[in-house]
């Protein structure tokens, strides 16, 4: 802990390629030695942060069979965690303004760490619960800082771009935890499996706490709950805002449960695909790393706008094509449901400190909140949609909510570059 103190202490001004603004802030400028920095060290973040936390969601299966759960019971392993996560960033936001980004990242990043290697060693699902809704309320303090953290040291102009490459560094950890995960469940026990994935994001821990340069930019501010509550408030009374939060939600929580269910879906007949070949199919998110920042760089031509509106419509026409019962057409499917997911997603996240004039820090974590929140309502949801309709109910139920988040970004007025 007093590593950390210090290191987030000290600022060294000389390693910075920055550039002084009118408000003199020095910001961070592209392919400078300190830019590459930041990214490499929110790519350790982000991989160790989605790695941990989706890491189950190939194992929902094996916990249906171990612990004599149903898929939506099954599912609480994931949607429990997101949500605890989405509750902690209102706090972890508001305390990371008064001790600074980079401390409240790097023990967030440990403690979600431990608790993962505390849940390979439980035995009773019970205790694997409880160890997920600690592990995702530590998580927090990653998902909740680190796009405050490059807004701050970033320069605007390339902020879009940077954090287009952040969610790559993402969904890179999101896919790697999936897919080791799941060849791990096939020749290891669970409790191996979370072990393993516990110890590689350890590491991954301690590569960010040495990567991450200091900020340079950042203001303490006193914590008065009152005012913080009061400001979380407020910013539903924008009405841009009010709507990206809300499309927050929409997006995550009809990822998650797509690959919630999908697993069940091809162990099933005609497909009754292994679990290896299940994790395999997490690749889909790879197209994600390209997507986020190229959706970004379209902004000036289209509008942020129209790139969420034709993203949102690419995700139905993604689970549209699943309703196949061919393999590689469902592989279509989802490569172009995942492909609008992470447009629409690093449009919206960057377009709210575009929109938020004040309190940047509290909108990202009301976005943030109402996105994994997301994950957690809708991912338990689609369980109840496939205990009546299979697929076929999951597909509806998202589609519908899809539908309505185009809905909502119609009735912004202004096509906002």
């Amino acid at each position: 802990m007093f590593y950390l103190k210090k290191n987030i202490q000290k600022e060294n001004h000389n390693d910075y390629s920055l550039q002084s603004n009118d408000n003199n802030h020095a910001y961070v400028q592209k392919g400078t030695k300190q830019f590459i920095r930041i990214i490499l060290a929110l790519f350790f973040a982000g991989f160790s942060t989605f790695s941990i936390l989706y890491s189950l969601q190939p194992i929902l299966p094996t916990f249906s069979i171990e612990f004599h759960l149903t898929p939506y019971q099954s599912s609480l392993s994931l949607s429990l965690a997101t949500a605890s996560m989405a509750i902690g960033m209102l706090l972890t936001g508001s305390l990371s303004d008064f001790f600074g980004r980079k401390i409240i990242m790097s023990i967030s990043l440990f403690l979600s760490t431990f608790f993962t290697i505390l849940c390979a060693c439980m035995n009773t699902w019970n205790e694997i619960i409880i160890m997920r809704l600690l592990t995702g309320f530590s998580l927090s303090g990653v998902a909740a800082v680190a796009m405050t953290y490059l807004s701050e040291e970033i320069n605007p102009k390339i902020l879009p771009f940077a954090i287009g490459l952040y969610i790559s560094g993402n969904t890179i950890g999101g896919f790697f935890g999936r897919f080791l995960s799941s060849i791990l469940i096939n020749y290891f026990s669970w409790n191996m499996s979370i072990m393993i994935m516990g110890c590689l994001c350890l590491i991954a821990s301690i590569l960010f706490v040495v990567c991450l340069p200091s900020s340079i930019n950042f203001k303490s501010t006193s914590l008065k709950p009152r005012q913080i509550i009061y400001d979380l408030i407020c910013q539903w009374n924008d009405k841009l805002l009010s709507v990206l939060f809300i499309i927050g939600f929409i997006l995550m929580g009809s990822f998650v449960t797509v690959f919630n269910y999908i697993g069940y879906r091809l162990m099933m007949k005609p497909f009754f695909l292994n679990q290896i070949m299940i994790g395999l199919l997490s690749i889909v998110y790879l197209f994600g790393v390209y997507t986020s920042p190229r959706a970004s760089s379209l902004i000036e031509k289209y509008g942020r706008k129209n790139i969420v509106i034709y993203s949102v419509l690419i995700m139905i026409m993604g689970i549209i094509i699943t309703q196949s019962n061919t393999l590689f057409v469902i592989i279509i499917g989802l490569i172009l449901f995942s492909s609008g997911f992470f447009a629409a997603h690093s449009i919206a996240s960057s377009w709210i400190g575009h929109q938020a004039k004040i309190y940047t820090g509290q909108a990202s974590s009301v976005y943030l909140c109402s996105y994994y929140l997301g994950s957690s309502v809708l991912g338990t949801c689609g369980g109840f949609f496939w205990s009546f309709g299979r697929w076929m109910g999951v597909s509806i139920f998202i589609s519908f909510v899809l539908i309505i988040g185009i809905k909502m970004m119609s009735t912004i007025k202004s096509n906002i570059k």
